[in-house]
């Protein structure tokens, strides 16, 4: 997902005057010097519990045979994309906050922006298939095992891969094909593309204009389709006769909903606001909130609220205590 805006204006130098920028400082957390210790520790637990509570879904879902099916086959994707996600930021942030300085290469920014990007995109695009299997699910039931079959699913998570990465690849050289000459601190705790444009020594309007559009595909298209899929859910759940048909078909979706509100309105509000809004320390603390909270929620909402898995879950405590015992 695209960090952007198109109002920054890059200071312009001469051509004799320039130097060319070999490493970048990343500000982010400069003005919680005396919290940087606490905030290291907190960090590094829910940095823990993101990587151990993504794990336990994939073997779950990867061991029981009864969660081989499409919903927990994305929810699977979904988990390994939000751990690499997590591992392009929160690795790098946890070794910045013991340091006085934190630094980073040229090519050690551009490789982690397009590393993060491309896993962000991945997340938005694997919500929206989730989305979509919710509702042949729901509104086709008679003919979800042909369209949602193995074959098409694979083939599907392929697709979305390769989009994810493709338009990280248009966003990463639009920035870094721009010249860098000047300041070089980074006003965030990792490389994103909003406070790199504000470093540029010049801009390319179209190369802007690409990284809009494509911020506002990841965000406000994809979330409009999931919401066209619940639109359509709604519908056919209100027609379903007994409460209790109802409640069950709503029941298989209300987990996929939390988490798509709370990531795409996180990213909304990153990603979306005017960039004359920004303050380093607003801009650090929702960043922080979209870096960490928001991988921890997808993990936790589908354990405590999704029954497959929590049954699942018990099985294979269950298996694992009877090893042990043996």
């Amino acid at each position: 997902m695209a960090s952007y805006s198109l109002s920054p204006h890059a200071p312009r130098m001469k051509r004799e005057n320039q130097s060319v920028t070999m490493e970048f400082i990343l500000m982010g957390f400069s003005n919680f010097l005396g919290l940087q210790t606490p905030l290291f520790v907190v960090f590094s637990i829910m940095y823990l519990a993101i990587l151990a509570g993504n794990i336990i879904i994939v073997t779950t879902i990867r061991r029981d045979s009864s969660l081989h099916i499409p919903m927990y086959f994305f929810l699977a994707m979904l988990s390994s994309s939000e751990t690499c996600y997590t591992l392009t930021i929160i690795p790098n942030m946890l070794v910045n906050l013991l340091k006085e300085t934190a630094t980073i290469s040229f090519a050690g920014c551009a490789t982690q922006m397009y590393l993060f990007l491309a896993f962000a995109n991945l997340n938005c695009l694997l919500l929206t298939a989730m989305g979509y299997d919710r509702y042949v699910c729901i509104c086709k039931p008679l003919h979800y095992p042909v369209l949602m079959n193995q074959r098409f699913c694979t083939k599907l998570v392929v697709f979305l891969v390769t989009m994810g990465f493709l338009f990280s690849i248009m966003e990463t050289y639009f920035v870094f094909a721009l010249p860098f000459c000047g300041p070089n601190k980074i006003h965030h705790f990792f490389c994103d593309i909003a406070p790199l444009l504000q470093l540029a020594c010049a801009r390319n309007y179209i190369g802007e204009i690409v990284i809009f559009l494509i911020c506002i595909l990841m965000v406000l298209f994809l979330f409009f389709l999931i919401l066209l899929s619940y639109l359509l859910i709604l519908n056919t759940i209100l027609k379903i006769p007994t409460a209790e048909g109802k409640r069950k078909a709503f029941s298989t979706c209300a987990s996929h909903l939390i988490v798509v509100v709370v990531h795409f309105g996180c990213a909304s509000i990153i990603y979306l606001r005017p960039q004359s809004r920004y303050t380093l320390d607003e801009d650090t603390l929702i960043s922080v909130t979209y870096t960490l909270f928001t991988p921890l929620l997808n993990p936790v909402v589908y354990s405590l609220r999704n029954k497959d898995v929590q049954v699942a879950l018990k099985k294979s405590l269950g298996r694992g205590t009877c090893t042990q015992r043996v």
